[in-house]
């Protein structure tokens, strides 16, 4: 890969210019793809295209509705495909993979073993319930040895994991994962947020039971996510939301709720959500599975290896036999602060990034030997002129320190004197 290498795919922010402290402008480089991804540039045509279809779904006669219903029923089907989802699955249309998570919770038959890397979105929404915690070990192979001996010693119902690492972009290894969890008669949900947006997951093919994701992380940043799983215990749990929509008849003092999708879908849904994450997983399918692995495996091992050759500089990592990851990394320092670091790279670079435990405190508190870590990830929109620059930026930040002065505050790191203008968006 050379340096002139364009993005995979043009996003919503190409050529985004941002001003910098001192005045100027210069172009943004993001790489807090992991946090929120901008959207696809067919997203927002998409979009736009939708928008004056715009109605309330279901038996509305006016065909705007009737539009707008067809494109939700498409966009379920749409989803089903690009996962791989049995004919007897079921795809329900929720907020983001937290929201979807904390509906699976609810719908859970017995206890839920869980590992302690996993993101908040995949740890805490258990607590509701019986929940299991098995610390990870130095190997994924030790991990899976300390999972089937947790689900030997006492039945559970069900294995939930991350697909891979939000803070170590860590893919783990799901069919075998799936294997020991139907081996013990558990079934295995899968948090897809990270990794969906940058593999394909089949989860009839890996045997996942449960997969949950959230559009904001796959290009379709317009607030909506899914739940795709076995329809049974989302049969029999009960609705995740009551309201319209989700019955098939109420009384003053009974109610008779609807099977299948509808019955955790009350209110109106997010259409424009929807229909941009279908979309998104369209063009996903289209820019190919093949071309996508290749675009970030040249890019991670560029990043990689430009971290490896920053003095004072560690890379966390959470297992040492996995070389399968994701365009993620978290570093650490061996002095100074993070949280400024990440400040001047934003302020006076136009470089994002994120700092901070990511969501993932006890995996970040068992691995790190600092406080906060500083994470890159990228995505189809990055280059390797984009990770240049970050690395140019790291290493004169942490060789020289900040060109301004910067305080402290509640929030975070802040310049003292911000000259940076403000976009004029008028609100009203």
């Amino acid at each position: 890969m050379t340096v002139s290498q364009p993005p995979l795919a043009l996003l919503a922010d190409a050529g985004l210019e941002v001003p910098v402290l001192g005045g100027g402008r210069v172009r943004h480089v993001n790489l807090d793809v992991a946090a929120s991804a901008p959207a696809l540039a067919v997203v927002a045509e998409q979009v736009t295209r939708v928008l004056p279809y715009y109605a309330s779904v279901h038996r509305g006669t006016g065909y705007p509705s009737q539009q707008t219903t067809a494109l939700v029923d498409q966009a379920r089907a749409v989803v089903a495909r690009h996962v791989g989802a049995r004919d007897d699955d079921l795809v329900v249309f929720t907020r983001n993979t937290t929201d979807a998570l904390n509906l699976l919770a609810r719908a859970v038959p017995g206890d839920t073993v869980v590992l302690d890397i996993e993101h908040h979105a995949n740890l805490l929404p258990w607590r509701q319930g019986a929940r299991r915690v098995v610390a990870g070990r130095r190997t994924i192979a030790e991990t899976l040895d300390a999972l089937d001996a947790e689900l030997g010693r006492c039945p559970a119902a069900m294995l939930t994991v991350t697909g891979a690492s939000n803070v170590t972009g860590e893919v783990l290894p799901i069919a075998d994962l799936a294997d020991l969890a139907h081996s013990h008669g558990a079934r295995l949900a899968v948090d897809g947020a990270q990794l969906l947006p940058h593999r394909r997951i089949d989860v009839t093919a890996l045997g996942v039971d449960y997969l949950a994701f959230s559009g904001h992380k796959a290009y379709a940043p317009y607030g909506a996510g899914a739940l795709v799983g076995r329809g049974d215990w989302l049969d029999a749990a009960p609705p995740h939301l009551f309201g319209g929509g989700a019955v098939e008849s109420v009384g003053i003092d009974d109610v008779s709720w609807k099977t299948g999708p509808d019955r955790h879908e009350a209110g109106t849904p997010n259409v424009i959500g929807i229909v941009a994450l279908a979309r998104a997983l369209v063009e996903l399918e289209r820019l190919g599975d093949d071309a996508r692995a290749a675009h970030e495996h040249a890019l991670t091992e560029h990043l990689h290896a430009g971290l490896v050759a920053q003095h004072g500089v560690r890379v966390i990592r959470g297992f040492d036999d996995i070389d399968d990851r994701l365009g993620i990394a978290t570093i650490e320092l061996e002095r100074g602060s993070i949280g400024l670091l990440a400040a001047a790279l934003g302020a006076e670079h136009g470089i994002s990034v994120r700092a901070g435990r990511f969501c993932a405190h006890p995996l970040f508190d068992r691995l790190a030997t600092r406080s906060n870590g500083l994470r890159a990830s990228l995505g189809a929109g990055t280059s390797v002129d984009d990770i240049d620059r970050f690395l140019f930026a790291l290493g004169a930040l942490i060789a020289d320190g900040p060109a301004h002065a910067y305080d402290r505050a509640p929030a975070g790191w802040c310049p003292r004197v911000d000259d940076r203008p403000a976009p004029a968006f008028d609100l009203g």
